[in-house]
């Protein structure tokens, strides 16, 4: 091949000495040979690499006597630089047959004829290319050897490989401690390990013998088979379900199912392989779990959790039903537990647990203990409304059988709260609550029946709930307050005192009267603290009227004591604390206490009243008549004033005024006149009332007549007209 010296990029001055033209033969010859190389080196390193094969062929074409065996080296240096792209080989023999004599002729030590230079770079070119012909053939030779050997390689791994693969999944498809299963895409069984066929029962032909198909169980979940159907025509790779199976003895086998599909190379749906895991035990204790948590250890009846379960299924369902239940608490259960022992007592209660449900055996029926004495029947239906009450007085009748235990006969008692309905209509806990409101309903009642759920009463009993709650932290906020009614002299319509009432400015109720408070505060423990705060603000009252009255007469407050005050051992210390701290004399307090709070009263509880009574403190007895009045008994009883209750007065507001309540009446005040004790009668709303009253004798008198309960201020207003 002739390469121009233009195209070649020859230079247009020639080299001067023989080490620049050797630099310059070598540029041109990588500048040729470079585009079609597959070297990594860039083309100015690829020329240096080039620059000792190019000296070489120049001392070949000097040599004495001339060889150009030598030649063949640098064809096959070529082949060794990557230089084995056909192109190298023909661009590298232009170069060589073009330059090589033009810049290296002149290298040597004797000048060469042009006839002997061209002829010695003929032969050297053949040397060159048989060299890079020989070079590339071994080269070529050797990377199909290498192909070949890594083949034999590859094909080699790849048989062990397989080899250990199956070695290993024999291993773990026999050993496995999961049952496995391989079957076609029909169903058949194919290959189980044993593992599988012991789940089975051991007989490995009963698991040959049926198709996947066949093994249904009526637990399946309803998707099992949507899923099976899915997968074996390719839709679905794979499902895992929960599902039981029948063994050859008939018994239930429960499985974690994890079923997956194994296609063809071409990627076909081609078999089905199924991996079970036996949770038939785990499943039998998850249920006695279960059967434990949801029934009650003693009875066997199902507990509080269960019966919300079945309670709030039934108040979801929409589709018009009705329920109605029975929520029923043994009367006096507590005095057996405490006078025959707790092992007396569970006996009992396992007795009755097995009578209530001899009661419900009907379908949407269920009985339940939900803890102590508390049971509660359910039933379910569209006739619930006449049902329940049958239900009722089913659990009544088959209480009223006196139980048998250690010889005694007991009987039991028992109220029950009735609630019926739709369903949709209230929650689970609304309708408990509901149930346990009218059962206590039945209690006070007395007892041994059953009253039905009314929802005023229910909110009455919410009302009083909220009430007592908030009692605490109504004292500490301040929202009671005392309204006062004047007690007034009959002899001369002066007033003589005023009764300290207290109210409690609820911030959502109102003002709400004593009535409403008061019985909570007993129950709470709250009427203690209660009774020292109206106790401080009436008596600091009446100290600052008795500075105010102009004629410096004794001004009486009247303040009622509640039965838990009289038993509280600090009444006198307290009382008397008051006094002192307010400096009112304490012949201007009047402690009222009700007659029935002093029936059948000892001594230990009449000591602190006659204990204020020395100390000049009135006592008064309050609602007189409306107990078992034992006259008798007030000869004993420490109390300075009878306050006569208004259902002895009520018959003096007509006209002609009731002969016998004139009769009573009279015949009191002459009694309590020859005890030394004052008269004081409550609601008088009438001038007739009040001028029968003054001619019967009695000393004051408190009602609408005179002034309604008002502010302490509207006292003071009547204590400056009596002044006048």
């Amino acid at each position: 091949m002739s390469i121009p010296a233009q195209a070649s990029g020859a230079p247009d001055a020639e080299p001067d000495d023989a080490e620049d033209r050797l630099r310059r033969f070598a540029t041109i010859w990588s500048r040729a040979i470079f585009p079609s190389t597959a070297t990594s080196m860039t083309r100015p390193e690829f020329e240096q690499h080039l620059l000792p094969l190019a000296r070489g062929l120049s001392d070949i074409l000097h040599a004495r006597p001339f060889d150009p065996a030598p030649a063949n080296k640098v064809g096959a240096a070529l082949v060794a630089a990557h230089c084995t792209d056909p192109d190298a080989l023909s661009s590298t023999l232009g170069v060589v047959d073009s330059y090589l004599v033009l810049y290296c002729g002149g290298n040597g030590p004797v000048t060469l004829s042009t006839e002997d230079s061209r002829a010695r770079c003929a032969r050297m070119q053949h040397a060159l290319a048989g060299g890079f012909t020989q070079a590339l053939r071994e080269r070529t030779l050797a990377e199909q050897e290498a192909i070949a050997r890594s083949a034999l390689t590859a094909r080699s791994n790849a048989e062990e490989a397989l080899h250990a693969t199956e070695a290993r999944f024999r291993a773990v498809f026999k050993d496995a401690a999961i049952g496995i299963g391989i079957a076609d895409l029909e169903g058949n069984v194919l290959e189980v390990n044993d593992t599988l066929t012991r789940m089975f029962g051991g007989l490995d032909h009963h698991v040959r013998s049926h198709k996947v198909n066949e093994w249904v169980h009526p637990e399946d979940s309803p998707h099992v088979w949507k899923y099976y159907e899915e997968l074996v025509r390719g839709e679905r790779e794979h499902y895992r379900v929960e599902k039981p199976y029948y063994r050859n003895d008939g018994t239930v086998l429960w499985t974690n199912l994890t079923v997956s599909l194994l296609r063809d190379p071409e990627g076909r749906p081609q078999y089905q392989l199924a991996l079970m895991e036996d949770t038939t035990e785990r499943r039998l204790l998850n249920l006695r779990l279960r059967y434990e948590a949801t029934h009650d250890a003693l009875t066997g009846l199902p507990n509080r959790t269960l019966f919300f379960e079945r309670l709030e299924k039934a108040l979801s369902a929409d589709d018009g039903s009705r329920f109605g239940l029975c929520y029923l608490d043994l009367d006096g259960f507590k005095a057996i537990n405490d006078s025959l022992g707790h092992a007396a007592g569970d006996r009992l209660l396992v007795e009755v647990a097995d009578r209530l449900q001899s009661c419900a055996t009907a379908p949407g029926e269920m009985v339940a203990r939900l803890g102590g004495d508390e049971f509660v029947a359910l039933t379910t239906g569209p006739h619930t409304e006449s049902e329940v009450d049958e239900l009722a007085c089913r659990i009544l009748g088959v209480l009223a059988t006196p139980i048998r235990l250690d010889g005694r006969e007991l009987t039991v008692r028992g109220s029950i709260g009735v609630v019926e309905g739709p369903a949709g209509e209230r929650s689970a806990a609304e309708v408990l609550r509901s149930a346990d409101i009218t059962m206590y309903r039945a209690k006070s009642a007395g007892g041994n029946r059953f009253e039905i759920a009314d929802a005023e009463a229910d909110a009455r009993a919410i009302t009083r709930h909220g009430l007592t709650t908030a009692l605490p932290a109504a004292l500490e906020r301040g929202e009671f307050f005392i309204e006062y009614q004047p007690l007034v002299h009959l002899g001369d319509g002066t007033v003589h005192g005023a009764e300290a009432l207290v109210r409690w400015c609820h911030p959502q109720h109102g003002v709400l009267g004593p009535d409403r408070f008061i019985q909570l505060a007993e129950h709470t423990g709250l009427i203690v603290p209660l009774g020292r705060w109206v106790l401080e603000e009436s008596v600091r009252q009446a100290n600052f009227w008795q500075e105010r009255h102009s004629d410096g007469g004794p001004l009486r407050i009247n303040v009622n004591l509640s039965p838990t005050q009289l038993h509280h051992p600090r009444l006198v210390a307290e009382t008397v604390d008051v006094l002192e701290r307010s400096g009112l004399d304490p012949g201007a307090l009047c402690l009222e206490v009700t007659e029935s709070a002093l029936i059948g009263a000892d001594d230990d509880l009449l000591k602190p009243l006659r204990q204020l009574a020395e100390m000049g403190v009135d006592i008064a007895l309050d609602d007189f008549g409306t107990g078992y009045s034992n006259l008798a008994n007030l000869r004993r009883l420490p109390v300075s004033v009878l306050k006569l209750d208004r259902s002895f007065t009520r018959g003096m507001q007509q006209h002609p005024a009731d002969p016998v309540d004139l009769k009573i009446v009279e015949g009191i005040v002459s009694l309590a006149h020859s005890l030394d004790l004052a008269v004081t009668v409550e609601g008088v709303e009438t001038g007739a009332q009040a001028e029968q009253l003054r001619k019967l004798g009695c000393d004051t008198a408190q009602g609408w007549y005179y002034a309604r309960p008002g502010a302490p201020d509207r006292i003071h207003a009547l204590l400056l007209a009596d002044a006048v």
